[in-house]
């Protein structure tokens, strides 16, 4: 069964984010790219949602939080079973400090 791909309000907020410092930083079209290849890297778990690593940061929380990197995101989910769903939680930029990455809920 294919799952279907869920973003939490968090994870589209930091989407924009890095939209927005890309195309103040770099250029629109870089944005724009950028971001359409973000959102099509979390399409490839519909067919495959453990193939993230376990985020190693976020072990204490309840559930299992896995991440696909994409350049230099983590593209941050877990594996919502009773929804039949991948969430995405988050969109971290890894140029961050690495332990703001526990700021997801």
């Amino acid at each position: 069964m294919e799952l279907k791909i869920f973003w939490t309000d968090f994870a589209k907020a930091e989407l924009k984010k890095n939209f927005k410092y890309l195309k103040d930083n770099a250029s629109l079209r870089i944005a724009r790219n950028e971001t359409k290849k973000i959102v099509r890297e979390t399409k490839r778990l519909k067919k495959q949602p453990r193939i993230g690593r376990i985020e190693e940061m976020l072990i204490d929380r309840n559930q299992e939080f896995r991440y696909l990197i994409h350049q230099n995101y983590k593209i941050i989910y877990w594996l919502n079973t009773k929804k039949g769903q991948i969430e995405i939680v988050d969109v971290f930029d890894t140029q961050q400090y690495p332990m703001k990455i526990r700021r997801t809920k």
